[in-house]
């Protein structure tokens, strides 16, 4: 039987696309700043779907050009029907790129090669850049036959941007800032602040967009058929207003000209910023928040100002920033892995908003996207620590600051931590299972174990240990929790709560041993050495306690009293990243002898019961891979599935590893766990950790 698995597996191997071709992204990130300003190109062409918020509700942004007297579009479909013109023909798309900051497009049409650049400065390290809800659209144009073109762009965007239903009413305006023409939109009723949930989008605060002042600018409904008909745009703005959103109301479209002259072979440059300020970003325990970026008064003509004046040197660290860390993704991971952290970098960021508290602290929420819209739920945060770890702890501090104050409160009364702190974007309290108000289908061991090694985790990295000596108390609860029932857990919820409760689960029962191993750093490194014996004297047996119970045959269970099961043992990862070093390498060495046999072509199911998994857990469970070609053979079957599944969403990292196909979430910042295997490469990691600090 052996033989024949892995003679599948082999065959398998051999029909999966080589490393190295042209990628395929399920959805190009275009404008990634936060959850509510977050839009998508959900094809494979720039023109061939309408721009996407992640919720998969278009927003749209239509692209034209202008060539020798030829209207062509770069972006967005057809306006046939629209406004009763006939189709305006698309530029043949020929390349796109993505690399951490950048979305690149390459068009060719009538003579010329258009360059198209989405540009979100994500710097994790500048706070004050990262905060700013800017994106920069910008353009190179050269003609490549040897002859001149006159040549004109335009970009209009729809006012279904700044609203969550197509009905609600919008009102807009121009007004001038340092150098920049600014058109803004935005709802009529500005209700801050005042829903939360999931699938929803912003409906207050303005949209922006900010275009250098020799541009051509109009407030217009119909300018789509008059650039199109002779490169102008419509004389008089439209005034009567408000109008509701949708297509059918005539709202004003934000419209801007921006004329090339005469292209030749030498690239002619533009661009503008896509900008969204929502006023007040975040409630938190009853006090609204703003952006991390209006924390001293900066308002927004001076964000646009701002932004406008770093642009050259912005871009300048952007290609620099994609540059390095795509070479250090390479050498941590191979080519696959560095087109996967690639595509996945904006995405991770994009699904929080870093707002300031009161006292200037920064805090960083993150959004449970397409799953239930919590706020700040720790089993999403931990999957996606890796990434703060790598690139800023500064950021997973601030993403644990507002969670364990809440902790803090005597209104939490359960000896475990909790599981969020709402619904984005309003974080007054959890609402999951049972909330404040009973234990359940809460996640106790979850999310007791992830909080400590966390917090674990960005004591090691900040190379101090304040954070945790201010919530020691409740720390020390959660040890002792974990002490009395992280062993052999109940039946409870893991973060896998979409597979149901189970009791007996190895892979909890592992985590709940190394925050165990985890808690003993943090009580050695607030200087409570008895707190400390005390523990190592406890967790050093467990490991051996825990290989006995799991133990079936060649491999391990999915649950202690579940014979014949198995599943990723995706937590073991925390031993080497923490130096817990509690288990023996034989665990690994012979989970992923029996992992090889269980490969699908997309990637190795979560466990026994389904084909389906998680991508997350895929690379943390790769990174635990003994021999350096497991790890490539399994993040080569997940790039080719980033490059075949039929589901067009930003990133899911919940999927079928047999059809490819999306079971749910997407545009989460859990994909942040990729760069686990870039954590754990040591000399990368306390690079980039002392160069943050």
């Amino acid at each position: 039987m052996r033989i024949e698995v892995a003679a599948v597996a082999a065959l398998v191997a051999m029909c999966l696309p080589a490393a190295g071709q042209q990628h395929r992204a399920p959805a190009v990130p275009l404008v990634t700043n936060d959850p509510f300003f977050s839009l998508w190109s959900m094809s494979g062409k720039l023109t061939d779907t309408p721009v996407k918020h992640w919720t998969e509700v278009a927003q749209p942004i239509a692209g034209l050009i202008r060539i020798d007297g030829k209207t062509y579009r770069w972006m967005g479909t057809s306006p046939r029907g629209y406004y009763g013109m006939p189709a305006i023909d698309a530029m043949e798309q020929s390349a796109v790129e993505i690399t951490p900051l950048h979305s690149r497009y390459t068009f060719n049409g009538g003579g010329v090669e258009l360059k198209v650049t989405f540009f979100s400065p994500l710097f994790p390290k500048d706070l004050d850049v990262m905060s700013r809800p800017v994106t920069y659209l910008s353009w190179s144009a050269r003609a490549t036959d040897g002859r001149q073109h006159k040549t004109d762009l335009m970009v209009d965007v729809d006012p279904l941007i700044a609203v969550d239903q197509p009905g609600q009413q919008v009102t807009w305006s121009r007004t001038h800032v340092q150098g920049l023409t600014v058109l803004s939109v935005g709802n009529k009723d500005q209700p801050t602040l005042h829903q939360s949930g999931d699938r929803v989008r912003i409906d207050w605060g303005y949209f922006h967009l900010a275009v250098p002042d020799a541009a051509a600018t109009a407030l217009s409904y119909a300018a789509i058929p008059v650039f199109a008909a002779d490169g102008n745009l419509p004389e008089a703005d439209d005034l009567t207003m408000p109008r509701p959103a949708a297509r059918r109301g005539r709202a004003a479209h934000l419209v801007a000209k921006l004329s090339l002259g005469t292209v030749g072979s030498t690239p002619v440059e533009r661009h503008v910023e896509l900008a969204y300020t929502d006023g007040y970003s975040i409630e938190y325990l009853g006090r609204k928040l703003h952006a991390y970026w209006q924390r001293n008064g900066m308002t927004e003509g001076e964000l646009l100002s701002a932004a406008e004046k770093d642009y050259a040197q912005l871009e300048q660290r952007g290609v620099r920033f994609d540059e390095e860390t795509m070479a250090q993704m390479k050498k941590a991971g191979g080519a696959d892995y560095e087109y996967l952290t690639s595509l996945l970098f904006r995405q991770t960021i994009a699904a929080h908003k870093l707002v300031a508290d009161i006292d200037g602290t920064p805090m960083f929420f993150s959004k449970e996207n397409d799953s239930n819209g919590c706020i700040d739920t720790v089993d999403v945060t931990y999957p996606s620590s890796p990434f703060f770890l790598l690139f800023n702890p500064k950021l997973l501090e601030a993403q644990l600051e507002p969670l364990m104050r809440y902790a803090a409160l005597p209104r939490w009364k359960f000896p475990f931590a909790p599981h969020d702190l709402g619904t984005y974007p309003l974080a007054n309290g959890q609402v999951y299972g049972g909330g404040e108000e009973n234990e359940a289908d809460q996640m106790p061991v979850e999310e007791s174990g992830n909080l400590i090694i966390m917090i674990a985790a960005l004591g090691r990295s900040e190379g101090n240990w304040e954070f945790a000596r201010r919530f020691m108390p409740q720390l020390t609860q959660w040890a002792k929790y974990l002490e009395e029932k992280g062993m052999d857990p109940e039946n409870q919820l893991s973060t896998d709560d979409f597979a149901g409760h189970l009791a007996h689960n190895t892979n909890l029962s592992i985590k709940a041993i190394e925050a165990l191993g985890a808690f003993v750093q943090i009580a050695r490194g607030v200087g409570d050495a008895k707190l400390a014996d005390r523990y190592e004297g406890i967790v050093r047996k467990l490991p051996a306690q825990w290989e006995r119970m799991a133990l079936d045959g060649d491999h391990y269970r999915l649950a202690f009293d579940q014979p014949g099961t198995w599943s990723q043992k995706y937590n073991l990862v925390w031993d080497d990243l923490l130096d817990l070093h509690l288990f023996s390498k034989k665990v690994m060495q012979a989970e992923w002898s029996f992992y090889e046999k269980q490969m699908q072509r997309y990637g190795l199911p979560l466990d026994n019961r389904k084909t389906i998994t998680k991508l997350d857990w895929e690379v943390w469970t790769a990174t635990l891979a003994p021999r350096p070609e497991q790890f490539q053979d399994l993040v080569h079957r997940l790039v080719v599935w980033a490059d075949e599944t039929p589901s067009r969403v930003p990133t899911t990292d919940y999927y079928d590893t047999v059809s490819g196909k999306q079971m749910g979430f997407q545009a989460r910042s859990v994909v942040g766990g990729v760069f686990i295997k870039a954590l754990a490469d040591k000399q990368l990691a306390n690079g980039r950790t002392a160069s943050a600090k």
